[in-house]
């Protein structure tokens, strides 16, 4: 039984960080931080959960029906994450490549302590609370203090996995399925990493949040594993009978003055290339949707809108569904796995083409992280623009990938890339 207690708050952006700093004793947190972009449909301006008391940890095989039992029987609020190799459980698929990080495939647990911000106050639910432990636990998030620690990193030396002549390669090897009519996109990664680093994950997390300010910003640690993500991406939520998905397709960088920006994002609306990478994908999910929507109801709310951020321009589009009660939430995640915008169209040909070409095992990155609400509501994101980092072996990553079409040059593809990874590599070094 959950008791729930409301708390007001003066300072909306020092209590967060209070609370964030305070979680790091526990093995289990997961922070999900809207930074205000209500114009993305988020419920709350930001979440925390935390210790877990029931958890599941599972590798890909029968992992959806392993998380639907889990979730039918907690009945509960349940936090974690999908890793991309889930769609080895979805489709006859395999992943064989390198994984320097060794994420579990699939990690939920329902959380003892949960907070639940609005601009102006936290609910705050506790699992079996014991007499005044919200009261005890809430003096101490409010007595901490935000470490200020300047050295975050340590040894840390980036590499490629893939060069950028076999990045080249790769690209032709993609195109020459283009033209045989093998596929007709293909989203296709590369990973950064280092070797013997050490970081301090958290502060790692604020830096690139605050550089970063995405919709769908999310700091996990489960034992050793850490994810510290600017993602501005949402991959699905469900409220009530409502399912909206928003993938992205479509990015430009962001200019010095206001001026230039327009011209930027006038640009992108009218890029050919771009609109037509993201009218794919829109396709694509709205077919993934049809799977479990109600007959009629799929619709395209926004194609091809343009969305700023501080570091890039998004072009992203909304697709909603209707869906039936009996429906169950694990489900509809499995009948849409991966999300269109990380693998390509048709999905299933795309991906094994992609597994085929890329250096690394994509892991939580191109995954999804988020919750299961007690009334089966779910709202998760798409794991981009992302570091991860496995403790025990000092091993940190972060990839970077994009739209693969008959119109791509592999020039202008890798500058793309090296756009998104400018703020992992700057907070990094």
């Amino acid at each position: 039984m959950r008791t729930s207690i409301n708390k007001k708050i003066s300072n909306f952006f020092a209590v967060k960080q209070q609370l964030l700093q305070w979680s790091q004793k526990f093995e289990e947190v997961i922070f999900l931080d809207s930074n205000e972009h209500a114009q993305l449909h988020s419920k709350y301006n930001a979440v925390l959960a935390v210790d877990a008391f029931t958890a599941i940890k599972t590798d890909t095989h029968q992992a959806f029906n392993n998380l639907e039992e889990y979730q039918k029987t907690t009945k509960d609020w349940i936090f974690g994450y999908l890793t991309y190799d889930l769609k080895n459980d979805v489709e006859r698929l395999t992943s064989s490549n390198f994984d320097g990080l060794k994420f579990p495939d699939l990690y939920f647990f329902q959380p003892k302590r949960l907070f639940l911000f609005s601009e102006t106050e936290v609910t705050i639910k506790y699992l079996n609370m014991v007499d005044d432990e919200v009261e005890d636990d809430w003096q101490e998030i409010l007595n901490t203090e935000i470490s200020e620690e300047k050295e975050t990193t340590s040894n840390i030396k980036i590499s490629l996995r893939t060069s950028k002549d076999t990045y080249y390669n790769k690209i032709d090897m993609l195109l020459k399925h283009i033209a045989r009519g093998d596929i007709y996109e293909a989203n296709y990664c590369q990973e950064f990493y280092a070797e013997d680093a050490k970081i301090n994950p958290l502060i790692i997390f604020k830096k690139l949040n605050d550089i970063s300010h995405p919709p769908f910003a999310t700091f996990l640690k489960f034992d050793n594993h850490y994810l510290m993500s600017a993602s501005p991406e949402r991959y699905l939520k469900k409220t009530g009978n409502a399912i909206v998905s928003q993938p992205i397709k479509g990015t430009a960088k962001r200019a010095a003055t206001e001026f230039e920006d327009k011209k930027l994002i006038t640009k992108l609306e009218n890029d050919p290339k771009e609109r037509s990478e993201n009218i794919m994908i829109t396709d694509l999910v709205r077919n993934d949707l049809s799977r479990i929507a109600n007959k009629g109801s799929v619709a395209v709310e926004e194609l091809c809108k343009v969305y700023t951020f501080e570091q890039v321009h998004q072009m992203i589009s909304t697709i909603r569904c209707e869906v039936d009660n009996g429906i169950s939430p694990v489900s509809i995640i499995r009948n849409t796995f991966p999300m269109g915008s990380m693998t390509g169209a048709p999905k299933v040909s795309a991906m094994k083409i992609i597994e085929k070409l890329e250096d690394a095992k994509r892991g939580l990155y191109s995954g999804a992280v988020g919750y299961f609400a007690p009334n089966n509501d779910f709202d998760f994101n798409v794991i981009i623009r992302s570091i991860l980092y496995n403790a025990s072996s000092k091993y940190v990553s972060y990839s970077v990938g994009g739209a693969i079409t008959a119109k791509s040059t592999a020039e202008n593809e890798y500058e793309e890339c090296l756009l998104k990874a400018k703020a992992m590599r700057q907070v990094l070094e």
